[in-house]
């Protein structure tokens, strides 16, 4: 139930308002990996995330394009959430993968650091469940290279989101995590 509520908000939310224009050739791939860790504390959690960082970096890309790894069972306080993600980080540089793989982050309550807390910009990395997404570097700059104004996509995302309203964001959210998500 978890995937598919993962791969539902893909849709929804990531494919279908464009908020990833990288998003919609990978949505329905087997090279889009979505591993769901189950653990409800830290060490749980860090297990899980080294599994994925050693899979994502031990498969191919034509294997493994891309992977999220979803804890719907810890971290719902969006604080403990950006610490784990400081810790996951870090991993990531001790693992000598800093410029390989990157991390992007997508949470529930996820907040945009001096944002008005009802500004829907948020939405654009909200998710169902507390998420890490595995990027590989490579794909990400050749994706960036072929696209036109790629810095301006954050800014296109907060004007698309805000033009819509925080009501018919929202509505849209709780459509799409009604009985499963949070």
């Amino acid at each position: 139930m978890v995937e598919q509520h993962i791969r539902a908000w893909l849709q929804s939310f990531i494919v279908d308002l464009n908020l990833c224009p990288f998003a919609r050739p990978l949505i329905a791939s087997p090279a889009l990996r979505i591993t769901v860790c189950d653990g409800d504390n830290l060490e749980q959690l860090h297990l899980a995330f080294l599994s994925e960082l050693d899979m994502i970096q031990q498969s191919s890309q034509q294997q493994v394009a891309t992977s999220l790894l979803a804890m719907p069972n810890a971290l719902t306080d969006f604080n403990d959430y950006l610490d784990f993600l400081e810790h996951a980080e870090r991993l990531v540089e001790e693992a000598g993968l800093e410029g390989i793989i990157q991390l992007a982050s997508f949470h529930p309550h996820y907040l945009f650091d001096g944002e008005d807390p009802q500004s829907p910009s948020h939405f654009s990395n909200r998710s169902p469940w507390p998420l890490i997404h595995f990027l590989r570097e490579e794909m990400v700059s050749d994706a960036l290279d072929n696209i036109a104004n790629p810095e301006q996509i954050p800014q296109r995302n907060i004007e698309l989101l805000e033009g819509m309203g925080h009501e018919a964001v929202k509505a849209r959210w709780d459509a799409l995590t009604k009985g499963g998500g949070q």
